[in-house]
């Protein structure tokens, strides 16, 4: 059954313009919030979903002008015999090249024949279905796709309404895996006036491989049906036709009444098993309403996993279990530039995998900070929550992600990836071990940002040797408070070489002493090298002090904020 090929996309919502080419398999859309990922899915729906109407108003033409029409094109592949039938749709059937890829208009022996399904919505508000092509076009031709096509090709919308995907009305995943729809008749009308159960007994035994298939995938996904799944009428429907005809568990309770994750998982588990007669799927937000191992699982039902996937799947997600549980060339990433949304395929950037397993909440920012260590990110951390207090806008609401690359040696290999799926990206390091300089060179001529305490000095030197006095001695009892004071002064006479000892606490703060300190706090274990240690110092102590700390260390803040803009 058919797949997409092309998605076209002009004037819609917040999409200016937007032309993808998906792979076959998951497609999952990520990125920060208001992207146009939701607006993709609906694109999608609205253009080959099975419906004869739809409602637009002016919110849905892009910066509300409806002077400039709604243009949605999907064309589809891989098509059944009836679709390719040149006496059907010869005019209108197109050919897709895979390797370049490119749809053109004429079909050929080295082409896929496709068709082309559009949407076109005037400023009069009424929407128009037709089949595109530009010979038609050329010659004035119009022809829509036939009902019983459209059907065979519309998507499953799996998302808040999965419920109606729990009965046999028509088009849902229930009536396309029984293949037919159920047959009302006298034993149905006498059902819903007299019992239940009566009819319960007939579905049974005329539905009963799909009611197999029902246990059998509810089983293997983890959602409970009490008593196994049993068709009878459903109590909150007083209309005899196939619709009435709904999924009970086996005390007779609609399965519509399953949570949100359990009906979205159990509806997703079906469509696989309809894979031969509806392969395409859409899904909003797919970790909603599930716990992070049914996200797993339903990944896993929709064909995450296969080289052969059964099912094509278009996704959105926020959830960085999603995104750490799939490959890279299951991911998209929307970026919007001046003109346009584009669709970044992240497998099609070198050497990223292994950092999307290792940080794929930073997918989901606009920014991100690539930090040398943990106390950084710590740093911060506890700097934005002072400053959040003050009612500036915090890291999150600037959508700026903090990535711990865990080292120097470590830090380009991180930033590299991030600036190569496009995303604005800054390293944050020590200056006491530097990189590579052609490596640093080479990610700034790409555009990133690099700041660090500069003139060989670590965070530790910049704390000790920056901020107030007050603050320093703050730092100081701060470490005593973590660690006691024998191991504190067993770091400062080593650092010291057994000159000082922490009884010289005077001294100690004196600024000749301070780089002691300093020395002494990257000694093991280090005394802020966590991430909540290096917190509390920045929210308790260094945000407070910031305005009378050195200008040297204020100039490195005030350079990351005004980046994060």
């Amino acid at each position: 059954m058919a797949r997409i090929r092309h998605i076209r996309i002009r004037n819609f919502r917040g999409i200016a313009a937007l032309d993808w080419f998906p792979s076959p398999g998951l497609n999952c859309l990520i990125g920060p919030g208001d992207g146009g990922k939701t607006t993709v899915l609906d694109a999608i729906d609205l253009c080959i979903g099975a419906r004869r109407t739809a409602q637009f108003s002016d919110a849905d033409f892009h910066e509300l002008k409806p002077g400039e029409a709604i243009s949605i094109q999907v064309t589809l592949g891989d098509l059944p015999d009836i679709l390719r039938s040149m006496e059907r749709y010869g005019p209108y059937l197109r050919g897709f090249e895979n390797w370049i890829p490119e749809v053109v208009d004429e079909p050929g022996n080295e082409t896929e024949t496709v068709l082309t399904v559009q949407l076109l919505v005037g400023s009069d508000l009424e929407p128009s279905w037709s089949l595109f092509s530009e010979r038609a076009a050329a010659q004035d031709a119009t022809r829509t796709l036939a009902w019983a096509d459209r059907v065979r090709v519309a998507p499953t919308r799996i998302g808040g309404m999965s419920d109606a995907q729990l009965s046999w009305r028509r088009g849902s995943v229930l009536a396309r895996l029984t293949g037919e729809e159920v047959s009302g008749g006298a034993a149905m009308l006498q059902a819903v006036r007299e019992a239940r159960t009566a009819f319960g007994s007939t579905a049974r035994q005329q539905l009963a491989e799909t009611l197999k298939t029902v246990d059998r995938v509810a089983s293997y996904l983890g959602v409970p049906l009490h008593g196994g799944a049993n068709a009878s009428l459903d109590p909150g429907l007083a209309s005899v036709s196939a619709g009435t005809v709904s999924l009970h568990d086996g005390r007779g309770i609609p399965l519509r009444n399953l949570g949100t994750g359990s009906a979205r998982l159990l509806v997703a588990g079906l469509q696989r098993m309809a894979a031969a007669e509806a392969r395409i799927a859409l899904l909003d937000e797919l970790e909603h309403g599930l716990e992070p191992h049914r996200i797993i699982a339903l990944l896993g039902s929709l064909g995450a996993k296969e080289t052969d996937p059964p099912l094509q799947v278009f996704a959105s997600t926020h959830s960085p279990v999603a995104v750490r549980e799939l490959a890279a060339s299951q991911l998209n990433i929307l970026r919007r530039t001046t003109d346009r949304v584009q669709v970044l395929k992240v497998g099609n950037v070198q050497d990223v995998q292994g950092t999307i397993r290792v940080f794929p909440e930073a997918l989901l920012a606009r920014s991100i900070i690539v930090c040398e260590g943990a106390s950084e990110v710590g740093l911060l951390r506890g700097w934005d929550r002072q400053l959040a207090q003050t009612g500036a806008r915090s890291l999150m609401a600037r959508a700026v992600a903090l990535v711990d690359a865990g080292g120097i040696s470590r830090v380009y290999d991180r930033a590299e990836a991030f600036a190569k799926l496009g995303y604005r990206t800054m390293t944050f390091r020590d200056d006491d071990v530097k990189p590579d300089p052609a490596v640093e060179a080479d990610f700034e001529f790409r555009g990133g940002q690099v700041v660090s305490w500069g003139a060989g000095r670590a965070l530790e030197d910049a704390l000790f040797s920056d901020l107030h006095l007050e603050d320093a001695a703050r730092l100081l009892d701060r470490a005593i408070e973590i660690h006691g004071e024998e191991i504190i002064n067993a770091n400062i006479t080593s650092a010291s070489s057994g000159k000082q000892r922490l009884v010289d606490r005077a001294a100690l703060l004196a600024e000749p002493g301070r780089p002691v300190l300093a020395k002494a706090a990257r000694s093991k274990p280090g005394w802020f090298k966590t991430v909540s240690w290096m917190e509390d110092v920045g929210y308790d102590i260094v945000g407070p002090g910031l305005l009378r700390a050195a200008p040297a260390f204020q100039a490195v803040v005030q350079e990351i904020d005004k980046w994060m803009g």
